[in-house]
């Protein structure tokens, strides 16, 4: 981190860095659904549309999560963790934050979820492919 910055404010722009990677998990899950039926459709063109609205999405987040260790380490110390930062809240203001921290840990896991299982589609396709264009070299072998 190049410049201080106060406790309060490292507070709020981390807040504020989990309700945006929210909203910008709730799109990446969008378009990795979008990406899924693109596939199944075989859209090259849209494929490569959402590789870049994906790319850009995951920039964001990255951009997000380095800014956060950032600032935990303000709040909680050198090696911090979330748990340290929250518990610098109020109890209200903890409940709150834990929840909507818990609801976020759900989205990345649903998104690498999709992310794998869009990866698995598209290597399966291009095998199915590469055998089309290529042939089989097992097609006449014993089993």
């Amino acid at each position: 981190m190049t410049e201080a910055i106060a406790r309060p404010e490292a507070m709020k722009q981390l807040l504020q860095g989990i309700a945006d990677d929210a909203q910008d998990y709730a799109k990446l899950l969008e378009l990795l659904e979008q990406q899924f039926r693109a596939a199944i459709s075989h859209k090259l063109g849209m494929l490569a549309e959402l590789a870049e609205q994906l790319g850009q999405v995951a920039t964001a987040l990255e951009t997000r999560r380095a800014r956060r260790v950032e600032l935990a380490t303000v709040l909680a110390g050198p090696q911090p963790s979330m748990d340290a930062v929250f518990a610098l809240l109020r109890p209200d203001a903890r409940a709150r934050v834990l929840a909507d921290w818990a609801a976020l840990e759900q989205q990345v896991i649903s998104a690498k979820a999709l992310s794998r299982r869009n990866g698995d589609l598209m290597a399966e396709q291009y095998t199915i492919m590469q055998r089309v264009l290529h042939g089989d070299d097992q097609t006449y072998e014993p089993a």
